[in-house]
């Protein structure tokens, strides 16, 4: 697998990546290639492929590449249609980092590329790999223990300090147009469309709560953001995401018959063995590896953790020479809503869909 950019994200991926089992990374990517070359000696000196990666100047080198059949773009969201495009036209398979695009349309033309050139198209999404996720669909679908989904809430939100708005390109709208919508409340709407069996709901309301400041060469971006999705049968979903409050990850599901929630849903407090509870009764993934003693349970980066299970998942399914169809059609719907969330804030009104 090759990487597009040395972003922050492409780091934490490496180590995924190498705990997969099934992949390796063999070429990186930057605008400088000495910026590929640190980045390189970084990923080695900690989780070392027997081969080091080669180093390159320009995502163009990359993608000329024989011996590379895949590629990770995790390259600000404004530029992920070419490079996903780009890509799919070279014949490499696609992990792209969310939010996947500025506009439905550009996702559609990506997905479409992909299909094109028959190449897979997954956005790394890492819960939707987690070994917790299985088990709680059949708690939603089993009729007795929420009976049937009435409400959805969820937040996810954190505070990197005051220095995070002047430069980290999230809090940039010229760079991340959808701000904290892109970067954590996709997450929200992924997983109210998954309860959902991937309905689209009738109706969003979103609203801009607040925004990072234009400055020179910076754009403003949504850095608080609520939105509200009603569902047929008026199953609603309330979710908040923000870079203004303290870190917490949490949704609730309930229904007539009770209630389901994590407190860790986008990134497990102890991710050898993912919980979540069920009226008051807490649930653990069976077959789990433990924590070794002295490690910190929330770090991913293991054989059995999701990040390295979404790496492992994308390879098996480039190996099967087959397209995985689902994966596209989660990306689309989430950037559907995602958009028209933004669509509603401009607006000041709901928008049907």
């Amino acid at each position: 697998m090759g990487i597009l950019s040395t972003a922050d994200i492409a780091g934490k991926n490496w180590k995924a990546i190498f705990h997969s089992g099934n992949t390796v990374v063999s070429a990186v990517a930057s605008r400088k290639i000495q910026k590929a070359r640190d980045f390189i000696a970084r990923g080695q000196r900690e989780w070392p492929f027997a081969k080091p990666p080669t180093a390159l100047e320009g995502y163009e080198a990359l993608l000329a590449l024989p011996d590379v059949d895949a590629v990770y773009v995790p390259v600000p969201t404004g530029l992920r249609k070419e490079w996903v495009m780009r890509a799919a036209e070279a014949g490499k398979h696609v992990v792209c980092e969310k939010p996947c695009g500025v506009r439905l349309a550009d996702v559609q033309e990506m997905t479409a590329a992909c299909r094109k050139h028959r190449v897979q198209f997954m956005d790394g999404v890492m819960y939707m790999h987690n070994r917790r996720l299985p088990r709680i669909r059949k708690v939603l679908d089993d009729g007795k223990s929420i009976g049937g989904v009435r409400r959805i809430a969820s937040a996810f939100a954190f505070y990197h300090g005051e220095d995070f708005f002047r430069d980290n390109i999230r809090a940039d709208g010229g760079l991340e147009p959808a701000g904290c919508l892109g970067d954590l409340g996709w997450y929200c709407i992924r997983f109210a469309l998954w309860a959902m069996n991937w309905n689209l709901p009738r109706s969003v309301t979103g609203n801009r709560l607040s925004a990072s400041k234009r400055s020179v060469g910076r754009e403003p971006a949504p850095t608080a953001f609520s939105g509200e999705l009603v569902f047929d049968q008026n199953v609603s979903c309330g979710f908040y995401c923000s870079f203004l409050e303290g870190f917490n990850e949490w949704v609730h599901v309930s229904g007539p018959k009770g209630w389901l929630q994590m407190a860790d849903f986008v990134r497990p407090f102890d991710s050898y063995e993912p919980a979540f509870e069920v009226n008051r009764v807490e649930m653990r993934t069976t077959n789990a590896v433990k924590c070794p003693p002295g490690h910190d349970p929330m770090i991913q980066g293991h054989a059995t953790a999701q990040d390295a299970r979404m790496f492992r998942n994308f390879a098996k399914q480039v190996r099967s020479g087959k397209l995985n169809q689902d994966w596209p059609m989660w990306s689309l719907k989430t950037q559907q809503v995602m958009n028209a969330c933004l669509e509603s804030a401009d607006r000041g009104r709901a928008v049907k869909l």
